[in-house]
């Protein structure tokens, strides 16, 4: 299980000319004026080490694991690759984070060894990414809410919460503390 706490649509119709014209005006001012997303993007370019305290459903700690989060740029001010690692687990993730300038959104995509693509979107000028419902080898269904706080230019805390009635209710899964490597500057 812990396997999956390590580690998040919109589809488009035709639409009338304003309603055209409206969304071209905001995918041109997010891409005028960093926002919230951007801003994110060029935050987490670097080496950070993390701490994960791994929580059980009433909050308490179930485990801690140190690790690595490195993120670097495939595309400046639009794409950023990372790669997460747990070596006491020997977990290791591929991740991808990235504006989507025409939904106004931000999105992080992550997969791990199981296979197990998590696709995490939320609006540009927020914090927090979910997840959609997703179901799991065991038929079960997951959901989760992650949410950056306390950031400061070399630290910043997430927040995983997980529900399994799609959203309707939120449970605690991890909390995670990041703290930039001395020799690795802000972007």
């Amino acid at each position: 299980m812990i396997r999956h706490w390590g580690i998040l649509p919109l589809c488009a119709a035709c639409m009338a000319a304003p309603a055209l014209a409206q969304e071209a005006t905001q995918a041109e001012t997010a891409q005028q004026a960093p926002g919230t997303a951007l801003q994110q993007l060029r935050h987490v370019v670097g080496t950070w080490d993390v701490v994960t305290e791994f929580l059980r459903s009433d909050g308490s700690v179930a485990g801690v694991a140190e690790g690595t989060y490195e993120f670097a740029w495939v595309v400046e001010d639009k794409v950023v690759q990372g790669v997460s690692r747990i070596p006491e687990f020997g977990m290791a993730s591929g991740i991808l984070f990235y504006l989507r300038p025409g939904t106004n959104e931000v999105e992080m995509v992550s997969v791990g060894a199981d296979g197990q693509l998590w696709v995490m979107t939320g609006p540009q000028n927020s914090e927090t990414r979910q997840t959609p419902v997703v179901t799991m080898p065991d038929g079960t269904t997951l959901k989760l809410r992650f949410t950056r706080f306390n950031v400061s230019e070399n630290r910043f805390e997430s927040r995983m919460e997980r529900s399994t009635d799609g959203g309707e209710t939120w449970g605690p899964g991890n909390h995670q503390v990041f703290m930039r490597r001395v020799d690795q500057p802000a972007a």
